[in-house]
């Protein structure tokens, strides 16, 4: 791999674009970007890594095979080394196909709760499985983990996504996934400073505000983070928040008396600070791509996530420091930084597909899956019925966006066998005159969704489940992902009626779901 030059030998629109990590489909053919307003057209793409020397680059979308030759791809057009990252929160899989998938971190929290140990053991090996396989594949970047406190049930965003809802719990998880982590030569991240568990508004969406006394955020939100450093995580990323005890005017991500004063000199922390997406509307909506950019390196970013126009932002902070808004120490200082980075980590050059999904870590998610089911009422059920008079009704978020789902997937398949009828409805399905007949198994697929605004029951579950308790035709409920669904429908249940959980989507939480409801 090409080395990284002197730093005084890169002009200031080039160090200011080692700053910029921009976002980019993970799929290899134009035709098959699937969010065009954010991921660039190849030869757009190639002109920033190539022209401008763009720093990295964030992907999303494809098999864990494209990404091998995508990240190989990105490399050669790079002018210099690039920080290859991905939101990877729970393993590769979570977003490439192929890799290993984790259930959700809050799965571990209730492992820790009666085994704490165990529950570090899983940790780090979550870490440890995520790392290899990110460079298995030319990720070097791991973007998690994530150390919010998610002590708000109605977090939208946040959610299942952190390790638990108690500081404790959530800085012995976070520290043992970076240690897991630190095997590998691998960047981690933790986010999101200074905190985004006690929240009821997505970021993606408009702006939070985090009214807490800074005694309450050092006892709270903030252990995790110095735990975090403390474990010598590569990176921690800003949360797009409004926190008037520190700062009345600025957010997070554009504070410099929350960046700089508090996370580098309170805390101590000497690594690379980055945003969260520039993209999301707590921040475009208010900012604009140049003055964000500019206020976000201002407050003390060394890395600029995701603005929607990277040639802007970086021509607006070099017009800053031409006017001396910013002076060049500032720049320096940043890259620095991230020349340092950049020599910590692998830059693969032959992708190592065989270290994806070996049964080591195949063992150790599905014993998360495992130990994390839980079963009210009364299983198995009986499915001596009359022919075609089951049905299996699956709630998602959206259908147009859900990847765990296929005809294959336990959840259709298995119900399938047993001589039930598949309805598949999502929050966009209008549900009057619903046929309530049929006795029904009620599967929910709900947790939080980024640039969705909802954490919790969309309309069409709670009605569907209504209808069904009114009717008597209920024969039992699964719900995968949040377990504050669980909370809120438990209490309508007859004590009898069976109601599974597992707070992962993916196949495997599924198939251990569906064999102990069904008995096989």
């Amino acid at each position: 791999m090409r080395s990284l030059p002197d730093i005084n030998s890169l002009s200031l629109a080039e160090q200011v674009a080692q700053m910029v990590v921009v976002r980019a489909s993970g799929y290899l053919f134009d035709r098959q970007i699937q969010y065009p307003q954010w991921e660039p057209p190849a030869a757009k793409l190639q002109y920033w890594l190539e022209k401008l020397g763009v720093g990295g680059v964030i992907l999303l979308g494809g098999s864990a095979g494209e990404i091998a030759l995508r990240s190989q791809q990105l490399q050669t057009w790079a002018k210099f080394p690039l920080l290859i990252a991905a939101d990877i929160e729970e393993g590769v899989g979570q977003r490439f196909s192929g890799a290993t998938e984790f259930p959700p971190p809050m799965a571990l929290s209730a492992i820790a709760q009666r085994d704490l140990t165990l529950a570090v053991q899983y940790a780090s090996q979550m870490g440890a499985v995520t790392a290899q396989e990110a460079l298995a594949i030319g990720i070097n970047w791991v973007l998690a983990p994530v150390v919010d406190v998610n002590n708000n049930p109605a977090n939208p965003v946040i959610n299942v996504r952190a390790f638990g809802e108690t500081p404790e719990i959530v800085s012995q998880l976070t520290t043992a996934f970076i240690q897991g982590a630190k095997k590998f030569p691998v960047l981690t991240a933790a986010k999101h400073f200074p905190g985004h568990g006690d929240t009821a508004t997505d970021s993606h969406l408009d702006l939070p505000v985090l009214a807490h006394s800074p005694e309450r955020l050092a006892k709270i939100e903030l252990p995790p983070f110095q735990s975090a450093i403390a474990a010598g995580v590569d990176a921690v990323m800003s949360a797009h928040l409004l926190i008037p005890a520190w700062d009345s005017e600025y957010p997070a991500t554009l504070s410099p008396k929350i960046l700089t004063q508090q996370l580098r000199k309170q805390l101590g922390f000497e690594g690379l600070i980055v945003t969260d997406a520039l993209v999301m509307g707590a921040i475009a909506n208010r900012y604009g791509t140049e003055e964000a950019a500019v206020l976000a390196v201002e407050a003390g970013a060394d890395i600029l996530l995701m603005p929607l126009e990277p040639e802007a932002a970086i021509q607006a902070v070099c017009e800053a420091v031409a006017r001396d808004r910013i002076s060049r120490e500032r720049i320096r200082a940043s890259v620095e930084r991230i020349w340092h980075a950049k020599q910590q980590v692998e830059y693969t050059t032959t992708p190592r597909l065989s270290e994806l999904a070996q049964p080591s870590a195949e063992v150790a998610a599905n014993a998360i899956v495992r130990e994390t089911q839980v079963v009210y009422g009364s299983v198995p059920i009986n499915v001596n019925t009359p022919s075609g008079s089951l049905r299996n009704l699956i709630v998602v978020d959206n259908l147009l966006n859900c990847h765990f789902l296929s005809e294959i997937s336990p959840a259709i398949a298995l119900p399938k066998q047993f001589g039930y009828t598949t309805e598949l409805v999502d929050c966009h399905t209008s549900i009057t005159g619903f046929d309530g007949t049929q006795l029904t198994l009620l599967q929910l697929f709900i947790r939080g969704n980024p640039f969705r605004g909802s954490a919790g029951l969309t309309q069409v579950a709670q009605n569907l489940l209504k209808k069904l308790l009114q009717l008597e035709n209920l024969q039992a409920l699964t719900v995968y992902g949040s377990p504050y669904i669980v909370n809120e429908f438990l209490p309508a249940l007859p004590a009898a009626t069976p109601c599974l959980f597992s707070y992962g989507q993916m196949p495997a939480a599924q198939l251990k779901i569906m064999n102990t409801l069904f008995d096989v």
